[in-house]
């Protein structure tokens, strides 16, 4: 005898759906909940005075209106979860915790929210974009510099960030892409006929690429000046478009861990150690979207010859993002040779074997460096020599078939250090919070060069998070690159 669901051709639909649904999960795979398998109420606690997109335009028309629904949230985040999360030893290093280390509150000032720094007469204005799960923090020292050399710089925290993972269980990039327009409309109202150039980080990256697009394809807006692009995520897996059918799964009961990709003690002020599933597809779509608009623009001359100068800016091994990605959906595209791609290399001092390492990048890096005719300038990063843990810069012009200069840095590699990562570029080594040495002040977490040892299992920070690189002992030479950059295209 049939079955009511061979009978019924909707539950079979249903049943086919559920299946999917359950084996985009297994192929996804259940969230690493090891170090805190509890959700807690930054988890899952959803806060009502977030911006979305369909506010734009309406509810908030212009920054001011971002900044004082901004100012309502950070109440409703202290009233919601602040408050009501419990003080001492147990929570010392938990930042939703008021007396905690890791709390916000003990910094001068809370780098979640959105700064702008002024200037009098400023030479030009820089908009800040963080990455995904991350903060304003991520360019504060950027922006600082940006700022001391003459510059109105806008460090804008994206919707879904800076409170509570929560935040990233239903944003889209959309909301976010919006609240970009209201910052890009903000800067170029404020320097009228002065250059705006627009700095992106990670996901940052994609949303600023985004609204040049719309400045191109709408013709009326301003296009920006240039693009300065750190460790950008212009391709992600395809693998993680099955995040959105993970992620529905999640409002089933017991299946509520599967709103997060990975939840973790929440011990960083300023960034989000737990990351929501949606955020993954988030960075899938908003990334997919990009790439269909680029491949649209290089058919039509004009507008790619419209498009604004590219600095990127990116270590050779990235957990997050691929450098083929950078030049093949990029780079490569874009017209010449008005772009230039930074790549810092791995130390190869001759003390780390490279029997040691998973995956060497060499075979890309040469290639980039002997590879002819490429429309974009290559600087290549690296140690003088095989000796030496000096550096130097190997610049190759574009459309050059070798390497036209190189020059030493002054820049040497730290020891014990193999390589830099996704999340180092924009922290200098003096960074207070994930530099190479403690902050002066004791009463707040210190995340650097933590020699924590042990037996395994025994404390909460995982070994793999302590192991990664957190700031850029080269950032000097990154600093210089991008006040150049930004100079250079001012006056163009």
């Amino acid at each position: 005898m049939p079955t009511t669901a061979h009978r019924d051709p909707r539950r079979r639909q249903v049943v086919a759906i559920v299946a999917g649904l359950v084996l985009a999960a297994l192929v996804l795979g259940v969230p690493d909940c090891s170090n805190d398998p509890t959700l807690a109420p930054w988890h899952t606690q959803a806060l009502t005075e977030e911006f979305t997109a369909d506010m734009a335009g309406e509810q908030v028309r212009t920054l001011q209106d971002y900044l004082d629904l901004e100012e309502r949230l950070f109440r409703e985040l202290d009233e919601q979860i602040v408050r009501k999360t419990p003080t001492g030893a147990e929570f010392a290093l938990e930042r939703y915790s008021r007396d905690s280390l890791a709390s916000p509150s003990r910094w001068p000032r809370d780098w979640n929210r959105t700064f702008e720094l002024d200037a009098d007469a400023p030479i030009g204005g820089v908009l800040l974009l963080h990455g995904m799960s991350d903060s304003p923090y991520s360019l504060r020292a950027l922006g600082e510099a940006l700022n001391r050399a003459g510059y109105l710089v806008l460090g804008l925290r994206l919707p879904g960030h800076g409170t509570a993972p929560s935040g990233l269980r239903s944003v889209t990039w959309q909301d976010m892409a919006a609240a970009v327009r209201l910052a890009t409309t903000h800067l170029a109202d404020r320097l009228g006929d002065s250059p705006l150039h627009i700095i992106g980080y990670s996901t940052g990256g994609p949303l600023a690429l985004d609204v040049t697009l719309e400045a191109l394809e709408d013709g009326a807006k301003a296009v920006p000046a240039s693009l300065v692009l750190v460790s950008p995520a212009i391709r992600v897996h395809p693998a993680s478009a099955l995040a959105r059918f993970k992620d529905a799964l999640s409002v089933l009961p017991g299946l509520e861990d599967l709103a997060y990709l990975a939840v973790m003690s929440e011990f960083d002020p300023f960034n989000y150690n737990s990351f929501a599933t949606n955020a993954g597809a988030q960075v899938h779509a908003l990334t997919r979207d990009v790439d269909r608009r680029i491949r649209t623009l290089v058919q039509e001359p004009a507008k790619a010859r419209a498009f604004p100068p590219v600095l990127a800016l990116k270590s050779t091994v990235d957990a997050t993002v691929t450098t083929e990605a950078i030049v093949d959906n990029l780079l490569k595209r874009l017209p010449g040779p008005r772009n230039e791609l930074v790549l810092f290399d791995i130390n190869r001092h001759a003390a780390i074997a490279s029997s040691l390492l998973v995956a060497d990048p060499a075979p890309l890096t040469d290639r980039l460096m002997a590879e002819e005719r490429l429309p974009f300038a290559v600087t290549f990063v690296t140690n003088e020599s095989p000796e030496s843990a000096k550096v130097v810069a190997r610049y190759k012009a574009p459309f050059s078939p070798q390497t036209s200069s190189t020059r030493p840095l002054d820049l040497v590699w730290p020891s014990g250090m193999v390589s830099l990562s996704h999340v180092a570029l924009a922290f200098p080594p003096d960074d207070p919070l994930y530099g190479r040495g403690p902050a002066d002040s004791g009463d707040r977490i210190f995340l650097g060069d933590m020699a924590l040892r042990g037996e395994r299992g025994l404390v909460r920070i995982p070994a793999d998070w302590l192991l990664r690189q957190r700031y850029n002992p080269f950032y000097p030479y990154l600093e210089a690159r991008v006040l150049q950059w930004l100079e250079a295209r001012s006056e163009s």
